[in-house]
């Protein structure tokens, strides 16, 4: 195979690997972290809004650090940029310890803010540095296989906040830990945080030794020989190009629907299963058979269903814990998905690829809004299948010939993940009316993913068909 047409060479093989890592390791933090506006809502006492505040300091500061962390990389290199993502990725996660201490909600969010400036650092840097590892001719596909391992870290993250975190929470909902005493209810906030910062410190731990590793490793070096930092200039020569600035604003309605997806599929399971309840033959066949045959069912949600008592409702915390194991297997489908269409970018162009996903998540999106039973549940997780390529491939086509510029090009499509903070918050504060139209509210929610999906939709259109320069 000529070298050219490579995905990977052999040169920048394992230096590839460790970055990819990083890839795993952001999807982690983003996944753990969906899961625990439920948890904070519960554990603090509030609406879905209230909740929702984790997503708006998360996903807020990849705004915020977007273009700090061009700068720094243009001035120095890609390596250091990953180092500075990794020291402040490290540091929001060992911040919960304090925050559990404090036993009050806005630590938390400054822990949760640090992190994410981390996480800012560490995409703004690893996507067009992987871009930077090989061809052009190839760059999309290597992007779109460092990725597929995304995913991998998702789904741990989603895991350990079911299975660690979730699991454990007291299962009492809003309306019961009101009639708990002031101390009683602290008792039980106090325990429910010290639960659920463990597992941000144990990755913190784990951040730390992969700065040192990454430190010690010789990186190939994509340092510009001009370190001049025109910021505004580059910025508004990149603007000018259709498909550039285009692409920004279909990566934030991109991320802003991946967000609501994976964090309200929570909410949206609790209504159906705190209304419907689950019975002992419910455990015997289907998704839920699955993940009681390996033990992801925690031991308190499964007696009350073999008990019986959970065949007119469950609690809300445990229809929150069996919500949030739908929500793993709807990242399963986007991890099988990613590597799916990753190998069917060899034969269909990027952009046409991502019309063609756009559409189908329109139709289950619309699914997910008229179904109010356990079949629109599974059409809001076949949605995830639809976004498996979305992000990486917007990326791609965005920033496709940018050369050095893409440092600056890569900012600007970083912080579009503001749409993560917004977008979620005007769902919740539709999901808090309880009833809109004469349905549910949180099934009408999710029309903000579907109009999502429609500009992307439209995106990948022009792409193709009018071939933007």
């Amino acid at each position: 195979m000529n070298t050219k047409d490579k995905v990977v060479s052999r040169a920048v093989l394992v230096p590839f690997v460790l970055i990819t890592f990083c890839f795993a390791l952001w999807g982690f933090a983003n996944d753990i972290t969906n899961p625990m506006v439920e948890a904070f809502s519960r554990i603090f006492n509030m609406g879905a809004s209230g909740g929702t505040w984790v997503q708006v300091v998360f996903y807020g500061g990849y705004g915020a650090m977007a273009f700090p962390a061009a700068l720094f990389i243009r001035k120095y290199s890609y390596k250091a940029g990953i180092l500075v993502g990794l020291g402040l990725y490290a540091t929001g996660g060992l911040l919960f310890l304090p925050a559990s201490a404090l036993g009050m909600y806005y630590p938390f969010l400054i822990a949760y803010f640090v992190m994410t400036c981390g996480l800012s650092f560490l995409e703004t840097s690893a996507n067009p540095y992987i871009l930077s590892m090989g061809a052009e001719s190839t760059a999309t596909r290597r992007l779109n296989l460092a990725q597929a391992f995304n995913p991998m870290g998702s789904l741990t993250g989603m895991f350990i906040a079911t299975t660690v975190i979730q699991a454990r929470l007291d299962p009492r909902g809003a309306e019961a830990r009101t009639m708990l005493s002031p101390e009683e209810f602290d008792a039980v906030k106090m325990s429910d945080l010290s639960i659920l910062s463990s597992p941000y410190v144990a990755i913190g731990l784990v951040i730390i030794a992969m700065f040192i590793i990454i430190a010690l490793a010789k990186m190939p070096k994509s340092e510009d020989a001009d370190h001049s930092l025109n910021l505004f200039g580059t910025l508004a020569k990149l603007f000018r190009i259709p498909k550039y600035r285009e692409g920004v604003i279909a990566q934030m309605f991109y991320v802003g629907a991946q967000i609501m997806c994976w964090t309200f599929i929570v909410q949206y399971g609790q209504r159906i299963f705190v209304k419907g309840g689950l019975t002992p033959q419910d455990l015997e066949s289907g998704w839920l058979s699955i993940v009681n045959y390996l033990g992801f069912l925690s031991d308190g949600v499964r007696d009350i269903i073999l008990s019986g008592k959970g065949a007119n409702g469950l609690t809300e915390g445990a229809a929150a814990h069996i919500a949030q194991l739908y929500n793993i297997l709807a990242m399963f489908f986007f991890l099988v998905a990613r590597f799916v269409c990753t190998f069917m970018l060899k034969y269909i162009k990027p952009g046409r690829l991502l019309q063609y996903l756009a559409i189908g998540g329109i139709a289950l999106a619309t699914g997910t809004i008229l179904l109010q039973g356990i079949s629109g549940l599974y059409c809001l997780i076949g949605v995830s299948a639809c976004m498996s390529l979305m992000f990486p491939t917007i990326y791609g086509i965005a920033l496709e010939g940018m050369g050095d510029d893409a440092k600056f090009g890569a900012a600007g499509l970083i912080m579009s993940i503001v749409g993560g903070t917004f977008l979620p918050k005007i769902q919740a504060a539709i999901i808090d009316m309880g009833v809109v139209f004469d349905m549910p509210a949180v099934n009408f929610s999710f029309i903000l993913p579907l109009i999502c999906f429609v500009l992307i939709a439209l995106y990948g259109y022009r792409t193709v068909k009018i071939h933007m320069a």
